[in-house]
């Protein structure tokens, strides 16, 4: 029974992080799911789709559906690799433009999430997440 309360309240909890999140960033024609698409590339370079489906966890087609969406709104933009059977997924211009500003929401968003957290409190639980697979 534990077992169940504890993932329902977790899936709970994740969806009121992601609905917060979403209204902080509509103002940017965004959601929380373009949004980590944004902070991957980011931090990673361009990748190929298959990567972030792979990175994500998601099925195929919702990555596909979200990053024809994000290449229609200009946040990324595709390249063609060097042996040129794979396409990559980069940051457009505009997305590198605008990125510190989003970023500076979406880390207001994350300090009221965990503000009722100690910073150890913090660390046991991102030690704890990162034991769930």
């Amino acid at each position: 029974m534990i077992n169940r309360k504890l993932i329902h309240l977790l899936n709970q909890q994740v969806r009121y992080i992601n609905k917060n999140l979403n209204e902080r960033i509509q103002d940017h024609d965004l959601y929380n799911a373009q949004w980590s698409i944004l902070y991957f590339l980011h931090e990673n370079g361009a990748k190929t789709q298959t990567e972030i489906t792979n990175y994500f966890h998601v099925n195929a087609p919702t990555i596909t559906r979200t990053v024809k969406r994000m290449e229609e709104n200009g946040w990324i933009n595709r390249v063609v690799g060097q042996d040129r059977r794979h396409q990559y997924i980069e940051l457009s211009h505009d997305a590198k433009e605008k990125y510190k500003e989003i970023e500076k929401v979406v880390s207001e968003h994350e300090e009221e999430m965990l503000s009722n957290l100690s910073r150890e409190e913090k660390e046991l639980l991102l030690s704890l997440l990162q034991k769930l697979k």
